[in-house]
């Protein structure tokens, strides 16, 4: 295992480089929604020494670099690369985010005193170390990151772009819509409810098949739009920012769709036929994929885990099923299309690698 491959790795998931004036300190950092993630690698292998005192002032001024950059939110871990784990020891011995790779065994060694996961990368580093592609596999494509990235430390407008690049626009875009909708809707009266709402009767009488879509953007009242879009961008952004803005846009509306066409099998074996609108069930195909993401990251996400997940989506669904006037055959697809379409993206990815009537019922 060589720092060569480590840089490939880190290109490869979006990172940035940035090279320290000591060249055994290495640190590659990549913007998230919550801050700044940085992974500083020490190649640790060579005959040199480092005391305890040297490893913790290097931390504080790469901190010291981010914070002179306005950011705030900044998340560290340490990675060393050496084939004396008592030396390196030496070092995490006092550190919980510190771990460990033997560069002969090409283990991963994480000690009971250090965090279990950061971000999901155990995974990231088990797969790679396990089975990493030969150069000729990931030259191509550490050449790509380089002219993208460079090595050094970006320029304001570089990191301005960074910044903003992050967002999660996606979520931005859709609460701004279903808000302007709702507005819209104060001055229209029963208008864009009687024309968007959706319902198998209005389906197929005039097939109107875009009210599956149109159906999303309605809500009955403020406080069913405030509860939706609260919990779609806290939610949002973190399964836009795994996914990615398009993945995300596929799960958001899919979900949606087979909330639909959960609720019109519901109207036809029940007998029941109302009009719906609401966001709820693409919103639960958020949380569905958010769902499947804590699942391969072994739990924990963000500071989501998975039991704090489940038990909101399950209490979810117990108050829809205790309270009338919800649509909970939308929320059951949208969860289960969330968790299905996630496992699907997740499953391509390196192989595509991203780029009214007012009596309703609420979804």
């Amino acid at each position: 295992m060589t720092s060569e491959q480590i840089e490939r790795l880190f290109y490869a998931n979006g990172y940035c480089k940035t090279q320290s004036n000591l060249p055994e300190f290495t640190f590659y950092w990549r913007k998230e929604n919550q801050g700044i993630t940085v992974i500083l690698v020490i190649d640790y292998r060579r005959d040199i020494y480092i005391s305890v005192d040297q490893y913790a002032h290097v931390k504080e001024k790469i901190e010291e670099f981010f914070r002179a950059r306005g950011e705030r939110e900044i998340h560290m871990l340490s990675l060393i690369l050496s084939s004396d784990m008592e030396k390196s020891k030496r070092l995490c011995i006092t550190d919980p985010f510190c771990w460990m790779i033997d560069s002969e065994t090409r283990r991963l060694m994480i000690h009971e005193n250090q965090v279990n996961d950061f971000y999901g990368l155990r995974t990231v580093l088990e797969d790679y170390l396990t089975g990493f592609p030969t150069d000729a596999d990931a030259g191509g494509a550490a050449t790509e990151e380089k002219r993208t990235y460079g090595t050094q430390a970006y320029g304001e407008k570089e990191w301005n772009r960074e910044r903003i690049a992050g967002l999660p626009w996606v979520s931005i875009c859709l609460v701004a819509v279903n808000v302007v909708v709702f507005l819209i809707c104060t001055f229209t009266g029963e208008l864009l409810y009687n024309k968007g709402a959706f319902g198998i009767r209005q389906i197929t009488k005039d097939q109107s098949y875009y009210r599956m879509i149109t159906s999303m953007f309605l809500h009955s009242d403020i406080h069913h739009l405030f509860s939706n879009m609260i919990v779609l961008y806290c939610i949002g952004e973190i399964v836009e920012k795994k996914v990615g803005h398009i993945p995300y846009v596929i799960i958001y509306f899919l979900s949606g769709i087979m909330g639909d066409i959960f609720s019109m099998g519901y109207e036809l074996l029940s007998g029941e036929y109302y009009n719906s609108v609401g966001a709820s069930g693409a919103v639960f195909g958020v949380e569905g994929a958010l769902l499947f993401l804590l699942a391969i990251h072994h739990g924990k996400l963000e500071h989501v885990t998975l039991g704090r997940l489940a038990f909101v989506i399950t209490f979810s669904l117990y108050c829809g099923f205790t309270e009338s006037n919800i649509n909970n055959a939308a929320h059951i697809g949208g969860v289960l299309m969330g968790f299905a379409v996630t496992a699907v993206i997740m499953v391509l990815r390196p192989h595509i690698r991203t780029g009214k009537d007012r009596d309703v019922n609420e979804n």
